[in-house]
Formats: C-alpha cells, structure tokens, sequence
C-alpha cells in the first residue's frame, strides 16, 4: 500500500506524520532520517493494527500543489 506522509520541517528537525494513520509519527534530523523512521512506524503501527484485529484503514489522502500569489 502506499500512504501519502507529510513531511514538516521545524526549526531544529523534522516531523513526519500519516494523515490515514492517526498517531502514526516520527521525527528525525534530516528529511531523510525522518521518511525512514516513518516507514517503520507505519510496518509497526499496521502490524500492530493487524495484531488488535482491528481493520487496515486503506490510503484515501492525497496531496495537490496550490499556487497563490504572496501579499
């Protein structure tokens, strides 16, 4: 499956977070470090979906660029 992660940088790291995954985070140095630790986070966060018995949310989210001009 794949899942639309939305990548946020902040002033000193990373955050990464899966809007069809509620709770499913992570945070890193890098961009990089980041998309790495949230691919793990989502095998585990499913893995542990599975484990409950609970149903695997398909992906529904996507993404679109929105051009606008600044003030």
């Amino acid at each position: 499956m794949r899942y639309l992660v939305v990548v946020e940088q902040g002033p000193t790291s990373f955050g990464a977070y899966v809007p069809d995954l509620p709770g499913c985070v992570a945070a890193g140095e890098t961009k990089e470090e980041a998309l790495a630790l949230i691919r793990e986070a989502i095998e585990l966060h499913l893995e542990g979906l599975k484990d409950e018995g609970q149903p695997i949310p398909r992906p529904s989210s996507s993404s679109e660029i929105v051009d606008v001009e600044a003030a």
